[in-house]
């Protein structure tokens, strides 16, 4: 976009002074005998530190948790004491034991690991943190293990730990998988489809003509953004023949990331789809592995663009599910011999609908699927055939349904995570009983679970996380009796977070209060009210892990506050598509309604000292609630904020406000920029400049709707980071500097 460089050149100004006084005043203030300003003096440091120091406490503890498909062995990435690099660890069920199987330092030797542009990119739509091994694929089998790092491919034998690096071609590969057989691994190459035979290690490519538009085998943007889908092709059962993706982005707009700390260097490019503009034009080819012509798949793409999944299971067909512009209209497409295509189901949504990657999934014969739907009013699993027009429910609508853990065909029961009435996440099982579901639950205790399955049910592992203690990782047979536990070698919190957790108001508000250590109730103290509030995300939950910086922010005087309100998943369909085309009042009201019962039930909150912080979408709702808001949010620091959703991309805006066509009223009514002028409350904002998802000119947009209306602010450019702010110094950095904002916007008043 055009920017105007002159009120850029003038805003730079406003903000080196600090956009706080004249200028007339700066030469008093930057005298060489005025004290230095150091943001941590006086205050303690170390948790947050430790925080930063552990990769958010995630160094030491395990992570892609997988069972082999027999349920003779676990897989799991942990970094090993005394370094920051994953490796990759196995705990065998015949001795109960785990040891390394392959490390990042013997994979690399005295190498350092390097990443494509591409495999960069991956990693952040992944939001994928840390160093070493961080991906591998199981062999089907389970006997081999592929491990991809720093643009070379691994095999280890899982038996022995033997390595193999596969030959290097140029370009790094992407998205490397074993055949059925395990015979081969397919990758993606310079954006094309290729195969490495395993006994020659001789590589070919199945696909040809990629360039700057065009890609094979290789997932656009917003099906990883925002479908939950990085896969670009998948192999057929019997290994004959592969269905790839084949994106043209000639239509699609890009936008380019220069950093401004280094001007000689060239921008990134990217093909980034803007709220109304050209998507990618998506289509699926079928080719033989033995090469030859590719056979394309045909369905309406006007009416279907864009490509949500793509399953091919022993004895079914493969199958698609494909979703119109709006995302009101699902198809599930059977493909046939010849390309054609022929439906099995259709769904539709006033508002707009979820994709769940888990489905549909096809039973071991073919002769039916599982589906699940929000059609009813909440999620529900059903069973329906290739041919039938009357699926059978096998989970119950009241069941707060949140994931499919296994579906045990031959006993005809379902394992999911299923909400409690907490809201903590439970393993349940669902069988029928009289033609009517029923549910058991396996686990009971106040804590979130998360459950991995062996393919046969023979073996669990079980993650269970809480309010006192970091996750712990326990292995269990099929019964659910305990055979031992993974190691997590993370170091616990130097402080537990004090956290209460109840409902507020009529609509049973979820939240979250965190307390200072010292907290004393006979005192008045500044409330921060600590935001997400959008669609996905659920703040409140038992899990220490997440209030760790809310408690060290908690323990600087204040107490913090989280609410899940509509909008937020897992409390049905109604709550949450109450913010259809309402993306930013419907969050922003019950946020204020949760507040307002909080602080009618504890004379504790200070009311008149609110602060709002948040990230992404927190952190457009943090800015809206400080300008829209002044009678109750006093401060706000806002992290990368869409500003203007007209500016982010076209499949997360248009299903949740419409195609801009027909409701650009609630594109207005959501945009900060038309309501900058009247903040009247201060604000600090937040940016990575080198961010691919919201884009940094969110944020300069509204600096400059700031500026031009004579409004003082703070703005805090953080150069070359992404969306992801992880180096540990600027993360203490940035933070010390909202705690200082806060501190004198609200503590001191």
């Amino acid at each position: 976009m055009r920017t105007n460089l002159t009120a850029l050149a003038a805003l730079a100004l406003s903000l080196a002074s600090g956009c706080r006084a004249p200028a007339r005043h700066s030469a008093r203030r930057h005298r060489r005998d005025a004290p230095a300003i150091d943001l941590r003096a006086g205050v303690d440091t170390r948790l947050l530190d430790q925080y930063t120091r552990t990769t958010r406490f995630s160094v030491g503890r395990p992570s892609r948790v997988q069972v082999t498909p027999t349920g003779d062995a676990v897989l799991f990435l942990r970094t090993p004491a005394g370094s920051q690099a994953r490796a990759l660890y196995v705990w065998e069920r015949a001795t109960r034991q785990e040891r390394a199987l392959v490390t990042a330092e013997r994979l690399l030797g005295a190498g350092d690991e390097q990443l494509s542009p591409e495999e960069r990119a991956r990693r952040e739509r992944m939001r994928v943190l840390g160093r070493g091994i961080t991906a591998y694929e199981l062999s089907a089998d389970g006997a081999r293990v592929l491990v991809p790092l720093s643009g070379r491919l691994f095999v280890v034998e899982r038996a022995t730990g033997a390595v193999r690096e596969l030959p290097a071609a140029q370009g790094s590969p992407v998205d490397a998988r074993f055949s059925p057989d395990g015979r081969a691994v397919s990758l993606v190459r310079n954006g094309e489809l290729a195969l490495i035979d395993l006994a020659t290690g001789a590589e070919r490519a199945l696909t040809q003509g990629a360039n700057g538009n065009l890609t094979h085998a290789v997932a656009e943007f917003v099906a990883q953004e925002e479908l939950d889908r990085m896969e670009g092709y998948w192999w057929s059962p019997d290994g004959a023949q592969i269905v790839y993706q084949e994106t043209d982005l000639t239509r699609v707009e890009r936008l380019r990331i220069a950093d401004p700390s280094h001007p000689e260097r060239a921008p990134d490019e990217s093909a980034y789809p803007r709220v109304g503009t050209a998507n990618a034009d998506v289509r699926l080819g079928i080719v033989a592995v033995t090469g030859g012509p590719t056979r394309w798949i045909r369905w309406d793409r006007e009416r279907y663009p864009y490509l949500a999944t793509v399953r091919w299971s022993p004895r079914a067909p493969l199958t698609l599910t494909v979703l119109n512009r709006a995302q009101t209209d699902l198809a599930l497409l059977a493909v046939e011999p010849d390309g054609a295509t022929r439906e099995l189901l259709r769904e539709h949504d006033d508002a707009w609908l979820n994709v769940d990657q888990s489905y549909p999934r096809w039973s071991a014969d073919g002769t039916h699927y599982l589906w699940a739907t929000e059609r009813n009013g909440a999620w529900q699993i059903e069973r329906h055939t290739p041919t039938d027009d009357a699926p059978v429910a096998l989970t119950p609508l009241d069941a707060e349904l949140r994931a499919l853990v296994r579906y045990d065909e031959a006993h005809e029961a379902l394992y999911a995570h299923v909400g409690d009435a907490e809201g903590a996440s439970q393993l349940a099982r669902f069988t029928r009983a009289q033609g009517a579901p029923r549910m058991e639950l396996l686990t009971r205790a106040a804590a979130e679970h998360t459950v991995t399955m062996a393919r046969d049910g023979s073996l669990q592992v079980r993650e269970v996380q809480t309010l006192e203690a970091l996750p712990a990782y326990t292995v269990h047979d099929g019964d659910g009796a305990p055979l031992g536990a993974l190691t997590s070698t993370v170091e616990a919190p130097l402080e537990t977070p004090r956290v209460e957790l109840s409902t507020v108001g009529p609509m049973n508000i979820r939240v979250a209060v965190v307390r200072p250590r010292d907290y004393d109730p006979r005192r008045k103290y500044p409330v921060l009210q600590w935001v997400y509030g959008g669609p996905h995300a659920r703040l409140v939950a038992r899990s220490l892990g997440r209030y760790v910086v809310p408690q060290w922010f908690a323990d600087q005087g204040f107490v913090v506050v989280m609410a899940d309100g509509r909008g937020t998943p897992n409390r049905g369909r109604a709550w949450e598509r109450a913010l259809h085309l309402r993306l930013g009042d419907v969050p922003l009201d019950d946020q204020v309604s949760a507040l307002q019962a909080l602080g009618a039930r504890d004379a504790s909150l200070d009311l008149a000292r609110v602060g709002v912080t948040g990230w992404s979408f927190g952190g457009y709702l943090a800015a809206r609630a400080v300008i829209e808001r002044p009678d109750v949010f006093h401060a706000a620091v806002a992290g990368a904020p869409v500003t203007e959703w007209r500016e982010y991309d076209t499949c997360y805006t248009e299903r949740y406000l419409g195609l801009v066509d027909a409701h650009a009223d609630a594109y207005d009514r959501a945009s900060l920029l038309p309501h900058a002028p009247a903040l009247r409350r201060p604000l600090l904002l937040v940016h990575g400049t080198a961010d691919d998802n919201v884009y940094f000119h969110n944020t300069l947009r509204l600096t400059d709707a700031l500026y031009r209306a004579g409004r003082r602010f703070e703005f805090l450019p953080l150069a070359g980071e992404t969306h992801l702010v992880n180096e540990p110094a600027r993360v203490v950095a940035w933070t010390l500097r909202a705690r200082a904002f806060f501190v004198d916007n609200l503590a001191r008043r």
